[in-house]
């Protein structure tokens, strides 16, 4: 007879059933938790393998990755995302053309970057620029044509973070100066400013290939190897060999041969040349062994024994930490220099306050050292860009990923070793420079810029922010390639592609030199006024006001030891001070 099926309450009275029941639904169970348990085992093992993977990725591809926890505890997904911010395409290739010397400095064989028509945004009242009390009606605070290079060629421009005054180098080798001209520094043989870009006559004979502006010399390279300089000379910045004229306001010649680039720090010159051995030349202040040769020559003054001074060296002198070395690229800020070897490792020296060097401390460098995050598979590409400002540096790694460090932001902590710039991850950087406490970039067909500014030189535009601590599109200049970019002391050179921009240029404003806000007078070329520099008594006072520092470097910015007809800028302005209360875009759209 077969058996009859009982009820669901026959479980509860019949103790057999009960017992079955029972039996096969614990069994079950455990098979099912063990399935279970396998899976969020195996599970958890591929998150695990995946999240290294994954990080290991990041720095390659750009992401930004998130963590997302569920309700379910055991289990945990990783969700990598492209920066809400930048949504663009990742990069694939960088470009081999950038800012001038940034992107290929003294590479023989590099790819020079395409001519273009320059634009400049920033101070034009030269004798004020950078200092106390300036007043800012002159400021042009959107990119602006230059009426005497409308139309012009131009391949390469330069200035520098303490630099009030401006380079252009033509497609024919001509170079132009204009700006701040208290100490020669613009090669006319006065020292008259020009508030408009002039031909230096001097120079005219000769094809100038590459130049270097320092605050108060400017040093040019031509393309047989030779190398002129102009301007201050009380440090042996010019490399003439002698400080026996401290201001030459005509080009003289540096002791200098085969070079291929020149970069200039504040009071300091860099030279790099294609004679073997000698890859790497230096001249000029060694106050914080930003010259790389294992001393700051200093000694006590005669007039006193507590007074310390530092001994120029006015002739060009190979570091002898780079023998059998070549050094391909090079950088200098304010009293830092910032070099690339040919195997891609990278060396930084000089003064090392706000980790400025990468070192993860905060100490003075006399001697090259190596940047321990440059190194095994982080290398630098032979097509890196390599930018120092006052109190920062940059550069790019593989990908095209931008790497930062030292004071960039006024808030927050200073980054002791490089960092990537996740705000750019995925741009096709073309070129790069730094100012006294500003960038600027040239990607895809996009200018970017960010950080302190007083003067317009972000080149927002008179509606726009005034500062942003983040990368922000120049919005005028969209839809343009950036070829070459130049910062300054409050001022910014950009260089625009004339292809496929179409009248955007024209409808660009353009300068007539009308600049000061006081009203100088010009020649009738236009170029050349006649105001008289910044009077003695604001340069008394604000030189007056610029103690000597302690020796403990980690807590110390640079001391200026200029007399008071020597330099007038303000401390806080030469080493990347911030004023508070400045506007700060949220991000870049």
């Amino acid at each position: 007879m077969p058996h009859k099926k009982s009820n669901p309450a026959s479980y509860i009275k019949s103790p057999r059933h009960s017992r079955r029941e029972r039996s096969e639904r614990e069994g079950n169970r455990y098979r099912s938790g063990s399935i279970l348990a396998l899976h969020a085992k195996a599970l958890k093992a591929a998150a695990h393998k995946s999240l290294h993977l994954a990080l290991s990725l990041s720095l390659s591809r750009g992401h930004v990755f998130r963590l997302f926890f569920p309700f379910f505890s055991s289990y945990y997904f990783l969700r990598a995302e492209r920066n809400p911010k930048l949504l663009r395409r990742p990069v694939v290739e960088m470009s081999a053309t950038g800012a001038g010397t940034r992107p290929d400095e003294g590479e023989n064989t590099a790819v020079a970057p395409a001519a273009g028509e320059v634009l400049y945004c920033g101070g034009t009242n030269w004798d004020m620029l950078g200092r106390k009390g300036g007043p800012n009606a002159a400021n042009l605070v959107s990119p602006t044509r230059l009426r005497p290079l409308v139309g012009v060629d131009i391949r390469f421009v330069a200035s520098g973070c303490t630099s009030c005054h401006c380079v252009a180098l033509d497609v024919e080798g001509r170079c132009y100066t204009w700006g701040r001209n208290e100490k020669g520094q613009l090669g006319h043989g006065d020292t008259l400013q020009r508030s408009l870009p002039t031909i230096v006559s001097e120079l005219s004979n000769y094809n100038i290939t590459r130049a270097g502006a320092g605050r108060n010399h400017t040093v040019v390279i031509t393309d047989d190897g030779k190398s002129f300089s102009f301007g201050m000379n009380k440090h042996g910045q010019l490399g003439s060999g002698s400080v026996k004229n401290e201001i030459e306001p005509t080009p003289v010649i540096c002791l200098v041969s085969q070079a291929t680039n020149v970069v200039c720090g504040a009071d300091f010159t860099v030279w790099l040349t294609s004679v073997e051995g000698s890859s790497i030349l230096t001249a000029g202040l060694p106050q914080y062994g930003q010259l790389g040769h294992g001393t700051n020559n200093e000694y006590n003054s005669k007039d006193s024994s507590v007074k310390l001074v530092y001994e120029p060296q006015p002739r060009p002198r190979a570091i002898a930490a780079f023998s059998g070395k070549t050094v391909v690229k090079v950088a200098c800020g304010t009293n830092h220099t910032v070099a690339v070897d040919s195997s891609g490792f990278v060396y930084t020296w000089g003064f090392g306050g706000y980790g400025r060097l990468g070192h993860r401390e905060q100490k003075d460098e006399w001697v090259p050292r190596l940047v321990e995050v440059f190194q095994r598979q982080n290398v630098l590409p032979s097509n890196a860009i390599v930018s120092a400002g006052s109190v920062n540096s940059a550069c790019t790694a593989g990908g095209g990923q931008l790497y930062m460090w030292g004071k960039l932001k006024t808030t927050g902590d200073d980054w002791m070793y490089p960092k990537p710039v996740m705000d750019l991850s995925g741009w096709n950087i073309r070129c790069m420079d730094s100012g006294n406490m500003h960038h600027v970039v040239g990607a895809d067909d996009s200018c970017i810029s960010w950080g302190h500014a007083q003067y317009g030189e972000l080149g927002y535009g008179p509606l726009g922010p005034k500062s942003s601590a983040n990368p922000k599109k120049v919005d005028i200049l969209e839809s343009m390639r950036v070829t070459s970019v130049a910062c300054g002391m409050g001022l910014s050179l950009i260089v625009i592609d004339r292809a496929n921009v179409g009248d955007k240029l024209d409808q660009l404003e353009v300068f007539d030199g009308g600049s000061s806000a006081e009203g100088p007078e010009e020649t009738k070329n236009g170029s050349v006024t006649t105001v008289k520099s910044a009077s003695k008594k604001n340069a008394n006072s604000s030189s007056g006001a610029k103690k000597r520092k302690g020796k403990d470097l980690s807590e110390s910015e640079e001391e200026d030891d200029e007399s008071e007809d020597d330099d007038s800028e303000d401390d806080e302005d030469i080493n990347g001070g911030w004023q508070k209360g400045s506007y700060c875009s949220k991000a870049l759209r």
